[in-house]
């Protein structure tokens, strides 16, 4: 193995380490919303897995059709930056719109039908995570690290990629199980009808991060 070659596989662990760790928006969705439907630690690992997967896959899918078709990486770059505009505002819509439902069921009395929608809701919020993820680009992964990795080799390529995505992965996956685990300890019972507003003004308060800060 090069000097080159171990350069780009310590700063793919490095670059995937940071960039999940200091963007927000890649566990507290998962934290906030299953805090606040008190799902089982097992299930919002599960789509914390799941969303993580959808999210590296899209960019190293992206990547490998711009090196394969030879692209600039400038074009890719815009591609991207454009991809992390729309997930950025999707994430926004989505938590304010998640608060808003939360404000008015606090304030609507439960009965049959407001219970049933409230079991859609549950099957729909895991698919609009989903789709926001696979939205959102590993914005790192395509100029830095695949575009050099190709010029090394296919196995440099991979390798490298395969680095990426597994702390990246690693990283969302040990920030939500320790988050979570530490929440389950803490008495929120005070707060609990007040748990859908404050997962979805959290949630959009991370999308605003991204867009304004670019986090």
């Amino acid at each position: 193995m090069g000097q080159e070659l171990q350069i780009l596989i310590i700063s793919a662990a490095t670059i995937g380490f940071i960039h999940t760790l200091f963007g927000p928006d890649h566990y507290l969705p998962f934290i906030m919303i299953g805090k606040a439907r008190n799902w089982k630690l097992s299930k919002i690992l599960s789509l914390t897995i799941l969303c993580g997967i959808g999210h590296i896959l899209s960019s190293v899918i992206v990547g490998f059709i711009g090196i394969g078709l030879e692209l600039q990486v400038e074009r890719l770059n815009w591609f991207e930056s454009f991809r992390g505009n729309i997930a950025a505002w999707a994430l926004i819509a989505f938590g304010l719109l998640y608060a808003l439902w939360g404000i008015r069921r606090w304030y609507k009395k439960q009965n049959h039908s407001h219970q049933a929608k409230l079991e859609d809701t549950r099957k729909i919020t895991p698919w609009v995570l989903f789709i926001i993820f696979v939205l959102g680009p590993c914005e790192p992964l395509i100029p830095i690290l695949m575009y050099p990795a190709a010029i090394e080799s296919i196995g440099a390529l991979i390798l490298v990629t395969s680095v990426f995505g597994i702390v990246t992965l690693a990283t969302m996956t040990g920030a939500v199980l320790a988050a979570s685990y530490g929440l389950s300890f803490v008495n929120f019972n005070r707060f609990e009808r007040l748990g859908h507003p404050i997962a979805g003004f959290v949630i959009f308060l991370s999308g605003l991060a991204i867009q304004v800060l670019g986090l």
